[in-house]
């Protein structure tokens, strides 16, 4: 593999995007550049998102403005006011079910702060975020190549981090204005449909390079994927067997997307072949809560732990794939 295109995918997870984004305090280390630099193409999911633009937003020197680190650090600062409620919250969404779990006010703060007036053209290499319309049922990815190409698709960075992290029963749906007669966006959570959005980087990428390189199946690509730990809590069939509606309405999500990350995961070691061309870091979550909005003290510190077991124990592989990074 002479020079392949490299992507990095990051997956959805809510607090938990704080393991992909201690993996990448290390890729960071080993490549001895900014992710924005090492990579081609950057794409995430929810939390994943969130770390896909934060990490290619440029500064006023036009280098990185947030490393991996100062990251790790937004989920341990943020995270707690982000999944936090008042007492009327609360009781007026009858604990999240009949209305969102958290309100919004937290994720806009940090949004707010992180990213300011930054737009999708601006990122320092390509980026794509996944989102839902929920009006017309489809699809949606904030894409910078697309925002480069027409000026009507250059978004907000806030904005595309919002909506694509407003997993459903836990934050509102975000609306977010298109201008030029267009219809707005009625957007959630792209977990809904790509958790793992691995697969939606591999066919950009594809797409992308269509006219040089990615000429069918053969295409050179090195594609990094990062997990945000698996979901360990067992269903039992003696108790789901009996779920309803109002049962099933929290474990329902988890399993979404935990299978389609997972069937992702399996897809693309087939074809691009496991430690080959791909790379997936994943692990189990042995001692930390698999919440997504578990942000409390002794979890984070359990879910950097976590984290930093991952990196130990996958010290060869991450070398291996730094390595052939460049």
């Amino acid at each position: 593999m002479s020079n392949p295109l490299k992507i990095l995918s990051i997956d959805g997870g809510g607090i938990r995007g704080i393991i992909p984004a201690t993996v990448l305090v290390e890729v960071e280390r080993l490549t001895g550049r900014p992710v924005a630099e090492t990579f081609d193409i950057v794409a995430g999911t929810s939390t994943g998102g969130i770390l896909a633009l934060a990490l290619t937003l440029p500064s006023e020197s036009s280098r990185p403005a947030w490393s991996a680190r100062d990251l790790v650090s937004l989920y341990e600062r943020e995270g707690p006011s982000i999944f936090s409620r008042s007492l009327h919250h609360k009781i007026h969404s009858a604990g999240g079910l009949l209305d969102e779990r958290y309100p919004s006010d937290g994720l806009e703060g940090a949004f707010d702060e992180y990213f300011g007036d930054a737009r999708l053209r601006d990122a320092l290499c390509d980026v794509l975020v996944t989102a839902y319309e929920i009006e017309q049922r489809t699809t949606f990815f904030f894409k910078s190549a697309s925002a480069r190409a027409d000026e009507r698709d250059d978004y907000a960075m806030r904005d595309a981090a919002l909506a694509t992290s407003a997993a459903p029963t836990y934050f509102q749906p975000v609306k977010v204005e298109r201008g030029s007669g267009r219809p707005y966006l009625a957007l959630v959570d792209g977990g809904v449909f790509a958790n793992n959005p691995a697969m939606c980087a591999y066919a950009e990428a594809l797409k992308r390079d269509a006219g040089t390189r990615a000429r069918g199946a053969g295409a050179e690509v090195l594609l990094v994927s990062l997990g945000t730990g698996e979901l360990t809590r067992r269903l039992a069939w003696e108790r789901a067997k009996d779920w309803g509606l109002l049962a099933w309405a929290k474990p329902i999500l988890d399993v979404v997307f935990d299978g389609v990350g997972d069937a992702t995961d399996h897809h693309l070691a087939q074809l691009l072949g496991r430690d080959e061309s791909y790379y997936r870091f994943q692990t189990e979550l042995d001692a930390a809560s698999d919440d997504m909005d578990d942000a409390s003290e002794g979890n984070l510190q359990r879910l950097k732990q976590e984290a930093e077991g991952l990196v130990r124990d996958n010290r060869e592989r991450l070398e291996e794939a730094c390595g052939k990074l460049g």
